[in-house]
């Protein structure tokens, strides 16, 4: 077994404990090629682990590239061992759980937890991009929908009235004077529906405004009570229009 500090690839100390496995193949190298092979296994091994974490990232020595480096370490001691003819033969290389050095071990674990919250900030973002992308996607194509929607509406509604334009064409043509008495009755229907007063012509021929007396006469009466005693048609019974203003005699005068 062997333990001891090495700089990664990124250039962060780090203590990497291992054990080496190993059977003598051939006991003459083992016993005359070398002098101390057992000290010349020791050396070969930290030759070929500080050469493999070298090359290796401190992410890939603390998590899952633990395997990958410990195939790469039996790989090139082995090639150590048969240059110098040992007659050894490493069966197993097993990289235990690496770490900071003790002394930094805090700022470590530091720079740990600084990386998890990088990662989960991140995860949170995408989640939220996740859930806001499509909901725009799907209100930006509702506002589409919705303005073909009125696009098609107002091209028929425009087409509808050119057709009734060139119907009305027609028949004016047929009947002028209908037509035209038709138009201005329906012009005057649609205006009028809109406001509270009443167009009455009277004997003279010009054109008088009669005001709906009784409703603003009602509205008055609601807001101010009437004196004791007096009846609540007293104001209209003491009211009269002038005949020509009056509607019951208009119509009178044109039953005569």
């Amino acid at each position: 077994s062997k333990q001891g500090q090495m700089l990664t690839e990124d250039e962060n100390i780090i203590e990497v404990p291992l054990t080496v496995q190993y059977k003598i193949s051939n006991l003459q190298a083992f016993v005359l090629n070398v002098d101390q092979p057992e000290v010349s296994l020791q050396h070969a091994t930290d030759s070929a682990v500080r050469h493999v974490v070298g090359s290796t990232a401190m992410d890939q020595v603390l998590t899952e590239g633990r395997e990958v480096m410990a195939g790469e370490v039996k790989e090139r001691l082995q090639r150590f061992l048969d240059n110098y003819a040992t007659g050894i033969v490493v069966t197993q290389v097993n990289l235990q759980s690496a770490a900071a050095p003790r002394e930094v071990q805090e700022a470590f674990d530091d720079v740990i937890r600084a990386r998890e919250d990088e990662q989960r900030e991140k995860n949170q973002a995408e989640s939220y991009a996740n859930g806001v992308i499509p909901e725009a996607r799907g209100q930006a194509q509702r506002m589409l929908e919705e303005a073909s929607g009125y696009r098609d509406a107002v091209i028929s509604r425009a087409q509808g009235e050119a057709d009734r334009f060139s119907k009305l064409v027609a028949e004016y043509r047929r009947a002028p004077e209908v037509t035209r008495e038709r138009l201005y009755l329906e012009t005057m229907q649609e205006v009028m529906s809109n406001t509270s007063k009443v167009m009455v012509s009277g004997d003279s021929g010009q054109n008088l405004l009669y005001l709906p007396l009784d409703k603003m006469i009602n509205s008055r009466g609601a807001s101010t009570p009437a004196p004791a005693g007096v009846a609540s048609g007293a104001a209209t019974q003491g009211t009269r229009l002038p005949p020509e203003l009056d509607p019951r005699e208009v119509r009178t005068r044109e039953s005569r």
